[in-house]
C-alpha cells in the first residue's frame, strides 16, 4: 500500500500513469515518517520497494495507505492531542473527530504492517483483544498509541488519475516504537529493505517529488527546534493544471 501516499502529486514521466480518467473523489490515506533524533543529523526511516512491484519498483518509500473502515473504531492505549485533531479538522470537506481518529490511526497500521515496527503503549488491565492488523499489539500486549503523532502535510493526487488519495503525512519520533515485528521485511515482501537515513543524504534525492516536499518541509520545522502542533501545515494540490502550495486553515 506504500504507492498510495507516493502518487500524492504528478510522478516522474517513468511512473506517470495516464490523466485522462473520469473524475474520480480522493481516498482518504496516510503515511508515517519516523524520525531517529539521536545524531547529530536527524535520521528518517525508508524502505526500498520490491524490484518487481509495478509503481516505483526498487525505490525508497514511506509506509503508508489507504485508511480503513474499522479504523476509527480501533481501541488506543491514549487519545491524540488535541491540537492534532484541531489541525486534522483544518481544510474542506469538513472533517468528523471519527475521520480525523481514523487518518492517525491508519498510520500507525501502515507502518507496523508494512515495516514491522509498532507505535503503541501497554494500558492498565487487560487490553482489548485485537485481531487482523493489529494482532501483533495483542501479541506484545499494546494498544496503537496516536498521541506522538504530529501532522506535516496534506496533498491531494491530481484530476484524470486512476486513483486519487487525499494524504495526510504523519511523522513520529523513533523512540514511539515499542514493538518490532519479525519478518515483515524479506526479499519477496513489498519492501525488502528498510534504512536510516540523514536528511540530505543520497538516497532521500530519489524520493517521488511529493515526498520530497514532504520531507522539505519537515526539515524546516525540525531547523526550529523540537516539533511543535502550531506549526502552519502545508496544503499541497492541483488547481487549474498547477500545483498549489496553501496552509490549511489559512
Amino acid at each position: 500500500m506504500t504507492d498510495v501516499a507516493q502518487g500524492a502529486a504528478a510522478p516522474a514521466r517513468q511512473d506517470k500513469e495516464a490523466d485522462h480518467h473520469p473524475y474520480t473523489k480522493p481516498r482518504d490515506a496516510a503515511t508515517l515518517i519516523l524520525i531517529d533524533r539521536s545524531g547529530e543529523v536527524p535520521k528518517v526511516l525508508v524502505g526500498k520497494r520490491h524490484d518487481k512491484v509495478v509503481f516505483m519498483p526498487g525505490k525508497f518509500v514511506f509506509p503508508g495507505g489507504r485508511v480503513d473502515k474499522a479504523d476509527h473504531r480501533v481501541p488506543v492505549a491514549a487519545p491524540m492531542p488535541g491540537e492534532l485533531e484541531a489541525n486534522l479538522f483544518k481544510g474542506s470537506p469538513k472533517t468528523s473527530a471519527s475521520r480525523a481518529k481514523s487518518l492517525a490511526i491508519a498510520a500507525i497500521r501502515e507502518a507496523c504492517e508494512e515495516t514491522g515496527l509498532c507505535l503503541g503503549r501497554k494500558v492498565d488491565g487487560r487490553a482489548p483483544k485485537l485481531d487482523g492488523p493489529w494482532a501483533p499489539f495483542t501479541e506484545a500486549g499494546l494498544l496503537p498509541d496516536p498521541s506522538g503523532l504530529f501532522l506535516i502535510a496534506r496533498a491531494i493526487t491530481p484530476p484524470g488519475r486512476i486513483k486519487r488519495f487525499d494524504t495526510r503525512f504523519f511523522t513520529a519520533d523513533a523512540s514511539a516504537i515499542a514493538h518490532r515485528v519479525d519478518g515483515v521485511i524479506h526479499p519477496d515482501a513489498e519492501l525488502v529493505e528498510l534504512v536510516w537515513v540523514e536528511l540530505g543524504s543520497k538516497p532521500l534525492a530519489d524520493l517521488h517529488a511529493m515526498t520530497k516536499n514532504v520531507l522539505g518541509e519537515l526539515e524546516k520545522r525540525l531547523a526550529t527546534g523540537p516539533l511543535r502542533h502550531d506549526a502552519p501545515v502545508p496544503f499541497f494540490h492541483f488547481y487549474d493544471g498547477k500545483m498549489q502550495k496553501d496552509v490549511l486553515g489559512a
